[in-house]
């Protein structure tokens, strides 16, 4: 007979992660006692400590408790789809749904779909996480989230890329720079002004692909891995950046104005879609997700989302159509 119960093994569960009971009791809302009696009845169950108490230093699974986590995990993943499974036999969209984004874009996307998604489906769990694109995929892999907001500029084989909007790439500069007014501007005409590099993991490799192919050597004054110490930098006459997704506001963090001018020529465009892993595609909240994304993004970030312009000036969404697997580009 189980002698255990599901609330028990989340709360072994958030101890392991945490690394400590108090952060643990804060993350599902419980208080401490509490999370320390389930542990002790964990341990007298199963015959043997799952942490080790280190004074001023927090808890440390053990062999046994990583091994024992690992499956605590497994549990709680199966048990949370059979609330998916009634929720398909009704009909109903309920039960989690953990959704990661890329930093780049996750402040200006993800909270206003989230916002529509759940009040749309209140029944709907939503959490959510942000990554650089390395860690988004590692996450995916290990069924931390279960599915992600992502663009396209690194697709691994064993998922799936949807995509929802092709983003061409723009010059983000300062509003007094000598090239505000211009309609566009040509890579070659950048080639002796300072640039502020989005520094970010697959991003700088894209963005410095424009140069490269034309046999040009940027001048790159400035890196962050910020996109918001980019535009501020930029704002305040650094130099120049290239980007695919603008501020709805067109104002750099520290309140300067910034003109976002279309590159010229056949660059790759981004495309920002949802990065999904096999096993989710069969469950109803993730379907749901999905097609909800995609109809959001279509008919013009919808019910109070955010509006077109956020995506910069030659922006257009994808057609909404059949999930497909996308390999990576050279």
């Amino acid at each position: 007979m189980i002698r255990y119960t599901l609330r028990q093994l989340e709360y072994f569960v958030a101890v392991g992660e945490a690394g400590s009971i108090t952060v643990a009791a804060g993350r599902v809302n419980v208080s401490s006692p509490s999370i320390s009696t389930a542990i002790s009845q964990l341990e007298t169950e199963f015959g043997m400590p799952l942490f080790v108490r280190q004074h001023a230093q927090g808890l440390s699974l053990t062999q046994a408790g990583r091994a024992l986590m690992d499956q605590a995990r497994a549990v709680l993943r199966e048990a949370d789809r059979l609330i998916d499974l009634a929720g398909d036999i009704s009909g109903q969209v309920r039960g989690p749904i953990t959704v990661g984004c890329m930093l780049t874009f996750a402040q200006v996307v993800l909270p206003a779909l989230r916002r529509d998604f759940v009040d749309a489906y209140p029944d709907a769990r939503f959490t959510q996480s942000e990554y650089d694109a390395n860690d988004l995929v590692s996450a995916l892999r290990r069924a931390e989230i279960d599915v992600a907001l992502a663009y396209d500029l690194v697709v691994p084989p064993d998922l799936t890329f949807i995509p929802l909007m092709a983003l061409p790439p723009f010059v983000l500069i300062a509003a007094d720079h000598p090239l505000a007014e211009r309609e566009e501007i040509a890579v070659e005409e950048l080639r002796a002004l300072p640039m502020v590099l989005l520094d970010l993991p697959q991003s700088a490799d894209y963005f410095l692909s424009f140069f490269q192919e034309k046999g040009i050597k940027p001048e790159i004054a400035e890196r962050s891995r910020d996109i918001a110490v980019v535009r501020s930098l930029v704002a305040n006459g650094f130099g120049y950046s290239i980007a695919n997704l603008r501020p709805l506001n067109g104002l750099s963090p520290d309140g300067k104005a910034l003109k976002f001018i279309p590159l010229a020529g056949e660059l790759r465009a981004l495309k920002m879609g949802l990065l999904v892993p096999p096993q989710a595609e069969t469950t109803h909240v993730v379907r749901s997700f999905v097609e909800f994304a995609q109809s959001w993004v279509h008919d013009g970030f919808s019910r109070g989302g955010v509006p077109l312009e956020v995506s910069g000036p030659q922006a257009r969404p994808e057609v909404a159509g059949t999930a497909k697997t996308v390999p990576p580009e050279s």
